[in-house]
């Protein structure tokens, strides 16, 4: 890795959104997940919600380019998230991570997506590896 990595050093922000209808829609239509609590205002209201939630696919899927301008220098072997509470269409959405692990050929993240609640929308972890290791 040309510049060190260390537990606990943070990756700087990334804003993102907002997602109006038409993006909710283009991405239900390439992706397959045309569920209709990501389409329907009435049915997202019904559940108590103020606006459609943004796919969490959608969502999750941003981290990898937030990575990739961090440290080109590597590349993402893994990402999961779990979803905690939904990020409505509307919002703008705050990526942040911070470094978990770090090895000459590994490092950990930990992962944030935040809304509008600055609650975390999604908590991620990703694995990456350094370009050259063959990963």
């Amino acid at each position: 890795m040309s510049v060190a990595i260390k537990v606990g050093d943070k990756l700087p922000e990334t804003v993102i959104g907002p997602f109006d209808a038409q993006a909710l829609e283009r991405y239900a239509a390439v992706s397959g997940d045309d569920n209709p609590l990501h389409l329907d205002d009435s049915l997202a209201a019904k559940i108590g919600l103020a606006a459609p939630p943004v796919h969490g696919m959608k969502l999750l899927a941003a981290f990898e380019p937030m990575l990739k301008k961090w440290r080109g220098d590597l590349v993402l072997v893994g990402l999961s998230g779990k979803f905690i509470q939904p990020i409505l269409r509307g919002e703008t959405v705050t990526l942040s991570g911070r470094v978990l692990r770090a090895s000459e050929t590994k490092v950990f993240l930990r992962l944030f997506a935040h809304g509008a609640a600055r609650t975390p929308g999604i908590i991620g972890e990703a694995t990456l590896r350094p370009a050259t290791s063959g990963a």
